[in-house]
């Protein structure tokens, strides 16, 4: 009977590791969704915009769309990292959103998103940020720059304010860290030793000096409501606007979500 026992619990053992290594090998693709599009790839955007390819080195590139506004005094900028699906073309309508109020609006697609190549990582996300940042600095002053993150890009911003100085951040449909959203899936296995990417937003939101804002829906069934929740009791400076019945890809349908966006963009 004991070896029996014993002989189930190798076998058991097997397959939890298996399991795990499994999880370790495929995370990026449970991770990011990407789309690559070819360099001769041309867009047609429904707005005013500018292409910038930034050629970091032989094998990188960050493909940048910049949506520009149509009159020449631009109240200021919005840099945004979108989620973690196909490419810029996927969130290109929601640079209305901000163009409409004045604010161009950066967007930078990730390593093997649409037209941007390189290595993906949680480092090159952070330093690709940073550059983006950069390059926004030598037109736009500190307090005329939003930092905007959904989803996947709300880890991204929350680093980069963390490091940088900036007028506001935005998050929409935030998590409290990736490690804690993916044990929600992985249940039994510690997510944060298998992972190799875990940005504690959290963590980086204790850094950041200026005023934050939350959008999250109370049907997200993506990014659980509860993350917002968790993050606003972390730091109860965090203005956290609560979207009944939102889910995790409509918030900018509701009046609530819009009503708050435009005194942000004043």
């Amino acid at each position: 009977m004991r070896k029996k026992i014993k002989r189930w619990i190798i076998v058991l053992l097997f397959i939890y590791i298996a399991i795990g290594a499994v999880l370790y090998f495929v995370q990026e693709k449970l991770l990011f969704k990407p789309e690559a599009l070819p360099a001769s790839h041309v867009f047609a955007f429904k707005q005013p915009f500018e292409e910038v390819n930034l050629a970091v080195n032989a094998q990188k590139n960050i493909n940048i769309i910049k949506f520009t506004v149509a009159d020449s005094v631009r109240k200021g900028l919005v840099l945004y990292f979108h989620g973690n699906r196909s490419n810029v073309t996927h969130y290109a309508d929601r640079a209305n959103d901000f163009t409409n109020n004045g604010y161009e609006v950066w967007m930078a697609d990730y390593p093997g998103f649409g037209k941007s190549t390189g290595t993906i990582s949680e480092q090159a996300l952070y330093a690709d940020a940073m550059m983006l940042y950069q390059m926004a600095r030598a037109q736009f002053s500190k307090d005329s720059i939003i930092l905007y993150g959904r989803s996947l890009g709300s880890g991204i911003a929350a680093q980069l304010a963390s490091v940088r100085d900036c007028k506001q951040l935005v998050l929409e449909t935030p998590y409290y860290s990736m490690d804690r959203l993916m044990s929600n899936y992985t249940l039994i296995y510690p997510i944060s030793w298998i992972s190799d990417y875990h940005l504690p937003t959290h963590t980086y939101l204790k850094e950041v000096i200026a005023q934050v804002t939350v959008f999250h829906g109370t049907n997200d069934g993506l990014v659980p409501y509860r993350h917002a929740k968790q993050l606003k009791a972390g730091h109860p400076n965090i203005h956290l606007v609560t979207i009944e019945k939102g889910e995790h890809n409509n918030l900018n349908d509701f009046p609530a979500y819009k009503q708050t966006l435009q005194t942000i963009l004043q």
